[in-house]
């Protein structure tokens, strides 16, 4: 396993902190919230055969629609959550405490996903997989290596760059890497030369719809999209279609996402929701997700499982040195929350108004 530092609290082993829940609750279906795809649905079966509790898997589009469905009052058992959306749900009181009496198998989780800034107990969250978002290239269709977020901004490529709609601290961010700076500054002048940068990209840019994992590559097998703000899974999908797609963790540093396991408030059934956690952090089970969906994933004890073509793969595990110029994506403050959104709207008017004229 690879080894870096993501701002670890020390000292923050979790411990046991709420009583056990009612175990004698009936046996009712669990609600599994998550992206299409993401969860096999042999390792769903496997625990039903195991526990005979059903698990009904409903999925979302983007963490928006999560958050809001939450917000909203929608009941869910387990819910797949980033690091950064917990700290705001945890305050707003819509997760639960987890017991770690309940979960043996959290010490597969390495430490280097342990005790972040945004949960240092993990009180309420369990760490489940990571990637980076770097730069999604069609080789065949440049002249020169494509190194860094800076090269978004060539001429050559205008009307052939692609950025997610629905990613605004993303693309915030690597602007913001471009520049030398934080991706995760609040500096209202940091931010300022953001808007004034990407408004210098060639616009119109492409703008992929929310967070669906197939429209860059989609874009870019079929379309006219040469370099975009991307994911190791785009360059599969576009990989498996034939098309010479690479990916390159820039030099100004690539940006790290994280998923977590979290309990709503609203689930009644937290101890059996806690016992399927615990059976997802069995390492057998660990690696058969992550041999299905081709994610890292933040259970050490799991690669052991893991198909050598997956924990070889230096997109999906990257070398170390690559690691060490990575930065996490945090939590905003309320007030950096709106300047980013402020940045974000007035970029997508301008590049509406470019792909209007």
């Amino acid at each position: 396993m690879i080894f870096f530092v993501l701002l670890i609290l020390q000292g923050c082993t979790p411990a046991s902190i709420d009583a056990p829940a009612d175990a004698s609750a009936t046996l009712e279906p669990l609600v599994l919230y998550n992206w299409e795809d993401d969860m096999p649905q042999s390792v769903l079966e496997a625990f039903t055969q195991e526990t005979g509790i059903e698990v009904l898997y409903v999925t979302y589009e983007s963490v928006e629609e999560a958050v809001a469905n939450l917000r909203a009052g929608a009941v869910y058992d387990v819910v797949v959550m980033e690091n950064r959306r917990i700290p705001a749900l945890a305050a707003a009181n819509l997760l639960a405490r987890l017991d770690h009496r309940n979960l043996p198998n959290f010490k597969n989780i390495s430490l280097n996903f342990r005790g972040l800034i945004y949960d240092p107990d993990n009180a309420y969250s369990v760490p489940y997989s990571w990637g980076t978002t770097g730069i999604v290239v069609r080789s065949d269709r440049l002249t020169e290596p494509v190194i860094r977020w800076a090269d978004l901004w060539d001429a050559r490529y205008a009307g052939h760059v692609a950025l997610y709609r629905g990613q605004l601290r993303e693309t915030i961010g690597l602007t913001l890497k471009s520049l030398g700076f934080s991706a995760n500054t609040e500096d209202p002048a940091h931010l300022q030369a953001v808007l004034t940068r990407l408004l210098e990209l060639p616009l119109p840019v492409h703008l992929a719809e929310d967070y669906d994992p197939f429209t860059i590559s989609t874009s870019m097998i079929d379309g006219p999209v040469s370099v975009g703000m991307g994911y190791t899974y785009d360059v599969l999908e576009g990989r498996a279609a034939g098309a010479p797609f690479d990916y390159v963790l820039p030099e100004e540093g690539g940006l790290l996402w994280g998923d977590n396991f979290v309990i709503p408030a609203s689930s009644t059934q937290r101890r059996q929701a806690e016992q399927f956690i615990d059976f997802l952090l069995r390492p057998e089970i660990a690696a058969m997700i992550t041999n299905q969906n081709h994610f890292a994933m933040a259970n050490d004890a799991a690669l052991r499982f893991m198909k050598p073509e997956i924990i070889q793969n230096p997109y999906i595990y990257p070398p170390q040195e690559q690691m060490n110029n990575i930065e996490i994506v945090l939590p905003l403050s309320e007030a950096g929350e709106q300047l980013y959104e402020q940045v974000w709207t007035q970029f997508l008017e301008a590049n509406a108004r470019a792909d209007n004229r």
